[in-house]
């Protein structure tokens, strides 16, 4: 077996998934060729040459629907102008998917199949919004029950019922993402992000774009539930029927403390010890151990902390050994559940916001996520740390890394 590591994380930055969003002009072909471009010009690679270095480029896309149809991993190196030598796989797992990417692209270099990938993720919610591939199992109540597939907000709200997490924890969780994101904004600390140019609306975007700093508890506090409706149309019966200990569903998610949808992409050069040699490149990280796990189905969100669990389990390791934990922001239940399961000191987890306040462009958060931990393992010259990413149907997986 090979060791993996990583050379280089870069994403562009998350814009808001709407019409006036600063990213909303682009193709997600047209995003990714910037965001080709710049990890080439960052580790000195020659275009023509890319596939004397890399195998094959492997993105997840959870919406794979018109432009991001047709296998955008493949399609968008064409685009770019890259060696056709070059293969390219697109995959989803639901949210999990950027994440995911990165650990089949691991997995390619550790068993010698590879010596060098890119991996990462795309989703252009302004352009594709969630849920428009129309899959029966969101479309079709009946279908989705006989599949135990449910709502995301629902999962989220069936998980504060089961733990007896209250609204204001959750608005609490909501509110510190805020701040945290905004603080590390005006900081600096994101230097994982590319500046993307829009010719169209004639700008360079190179924020990001859905943090709301002005944000208070208060104002939190003042949000409808946004998922009672739902529940009331047969989801609560449901989900009370499968868990006979709870007399009713508490709906505390809010527009506030769910996830903002967004536009992103983001790219991250992995290869064993022979391809920094061959770049003259120092890795950034290296990939120590990974999780693969689901949790229950009907709480959706819950895969993140079940995947946690196993990598700490598998490696012997405690929540004191690891400095920093990036963990998916999957509605606000999921973070109060992950800090009372796993214990986490909230000054180890998500120090710099969360989807919450960041935006959540599904296929590519996780690969985001992975450039968010070694930045700021960098920046607090901290060795070891935890990325762990949900999607629905209890999809979980978590990859454990360390500095270089």
């Amino acid at each position: 077996m090979h060791d993996v590591y990583i050379y280089d994380a870069i994403r562009a930055p998350r814009a808001k998934a709407k019409a006036d969003g600063g990213l909303s002009d682009l193709t997600p072909h047209a995003l990714l060729q910037q965001l080709y471009a710049a990890l080439l010009n960052r580790a000195d690679i020659q275009g023509d040459q890319l596939h004397e270095f890399v195998n094959e480029v492997i993105l997840g896309c959870v919406t794979q629907q018109g432009e991001q149809a047709g296998n955008v991993a493949k399609s968008s190196l064409l685009y770019a102008g890259l060696p056709y030598q070059i293969a390219g796989t697109t995959v989803t797992r639901y949210c999990s998917s950027g994440l995911d990417a990165i650990n089949l692209a691991a997995l390619k270099i550790a068993g010698g199949q590879a010596g060098g990938m890119i991996a990462g993720g795309v989703e252009m919610m302004s352009r594709h919004p969630m849920l428009s591939d129309g899959a029966r199992i969101f479309s079709d109540p009946k279908f989705a029950i006989a599949c135990q597939i449910l709502m995301m907000g629902s999962g989220a709200d069936l998980i504060a019922s089961l733990n007896n997490i209250t609204r204001a924890q959750a608005d609490h969780i909501a509110y510190t993402s805020q701040q945290r994101a905004e603080h590390a904004r005006v900081s600096g600390y994101n230097k994982s992000i590319i500046a993307i140019e829009n010719p169209v609306k004639k700008i360079t975007v190179s924020e990001d774009e859905c943090i709301r700093a002005n944000t208070t508890e208060a104002s939190l506090g003042e949000m409808k539930p946004a998922f009672a409706d739902l529940g009331a149309k047969g989801v609560d019966a449901y989900q009370l029927a499968a868990k006979p200990q709870l007399s009713k569903i508490d709906h505390i998610h809010t527009a506030g403390n769910s996830p903002a949808m967004a536009d992103c992409a983001a790219l991250v050069l992995l290869g064993n010890k022979a391809l920094g040699e061959v770049l003259g490149k120092k890795p950034r990280a290296k990939i120590i151990a990974a999780a693969v796990i689901d949790d229950d189905p009907l709480q959706v969100l819950g895969g993140c902390i079940s995947a946690t669990e196993k990598l700490l389990h598998d490696n012997n390791l405690t929540t004191s050994d690891i400095d920093l934990f990036e963990l998916h922001e999957a509605f606000a239940a999921t973070m109060v559940k992950a800090q009372s399961v796993l214990n986490i000191p909230s000054d180890k987890l998500n120090v710099n916001g969360g989807v919450i306040a960041l935006g959540h462009p599904m296929g590519a958060t996780g690969s985001i996520m992975m450039g968010v931990l070694i930045d700021e393992l960098e920046r607090r010259n901290c060795k070891r740390g935890v990325v762990a990413t949900s999607g629905a149907a209890g999809s979980g997986t978590a990859l454990l890394v360390e500095r270089v």
